[in-house]
C-alpha cells in the first residue's frame, strides 16, 4: 500500500469517527428533548437509532482492520488505528447510555414533572459538548483540547452530586414523587456515564500522543 492510499483510508478513518461522534451527540440531544417535552415516540426513535450507531461502528472497525492487515502501519500511525478502534467503542457505549436514558423517559410520560428541570438539560449540554471537544481532539491531535476534556468531566461530577442530593432530598421529604425523582436519578447518572466515555476518549488521545495516561481506566 501506498503512502497515498494510506493517508486516503486514514482520512476515512477519521471521516467515520467523526459522524459516529455527531451521531452519539444527536442522541444524547434528542433524549433530553424527549425528556424536556416527555415525548414517548421522539424517545423511541433514540432508541431505534442506536441500532445506526451500531451500524457505523462496525463499518468503522472494517476500515480500521482493513488498513492493519494491508500493511503494517509505522509507529505513529498504528497508534492512531488502535486508538480509534478504543475510541469507537466508547462512543457505541455513549449511544447505549442515550438510548438507557429513552426507555427511561418512556415511564416519564403520562404525569406531568413535578418540576421544571435545570440542571439535567444542564449537565446533557455539557456532556453533549465534550463528546464533540473529544472528537476533535482526536482529528487534530490536540493534547490540550483532550486535557479540557478531562477536566471538563470534574464539572459533570460535580453536578451529578448536586441533582442526586436534590432528589434524595424529593424521594424524602415529597413521597407522592418518590418513583420520578429516582427515574430522574437515573437519567443523571446515565448522563455522568457519558461524561465518563467522552473523558475515556480525551485520555486514550493524550496516551496516543505522549505515552500518559491520564484516565480513570482503560477498558
Amino acid at each position: 500500500m501506498t503512502r497515498s492510499k494510506l493517508d486516503t483510508q486514514l482520512k476515512a478513518l477519521n471521516t467515520g469517527i467523526i459522524k459516529m461522534g455527531s451521531m452519539a451527540e444527536t442522541a444524547i440531544q434528542k433524549s433530553i428533548k424527549a425528556l424536556l417535552k416527555q415525548d414517548a415516540a421522539l424517545a423511541m426513535e433514540v432508541i431505534e437509532e442506536d441500532k445506526k450507531i451500531n451500524d457505523m461502528m462496525t463499518e468503522v472497525e472494517g476500515i480500521a482492520l482493513r488498513i492493519l492487515l494491508m500493511q503494517q502501519p509505522v509507529a505513529r500511525d498504528l497508534r492512531t488505528i488502535t486508538t480509534a478502534l478504543k475510541i469507537i467503542a466508547d462512543i457505541e457505549r455513549i449511544g447505549d447510555q442515550a438510548a438507557d436514558i429513552c426507555e427511561i423517559v418512556e415511564n416519564l410520560c403520562e404525569d406531568e414533572l413535578y418540576s421544571k428541570l435545570v440542571l439535567i438539560p444542564q449537565m446533557a449540554e455539557m456532556v453533549k459538548s465534550m463528546v464533540k471537544l473529544c472528537i476533535d481532539a482526536f482529528v487534530r491531535r490536540d493534547v490540550a483540547l483532550a486535557a479540557e476534556v478531562i477536566t471538563m468531566d470534574d464539572e459533570v461530577d460535580d453536578l451529578f452530586d448536586t441533582i442526586r442530593e436534590r432528589m434524595i432530598a424529593v424521594i424524602k421529604d415529597r413521597t407522592q414523587f418518590a418513583d420520578q425523582a429516582l427515574y430522574l436519578m437515573m437519567i443523571t447518572k446515565h448522563l455522568e456515564k457519558i461524561g465518563d466515555h467522552a473523558e475515556n476518549i480525551a485520555a486514550r488521545i493524550i496516551f496516543s500522543e505522549t505515552g500518559e495516561y491520564k484516565g480513570k481506566t482503560i477498558l
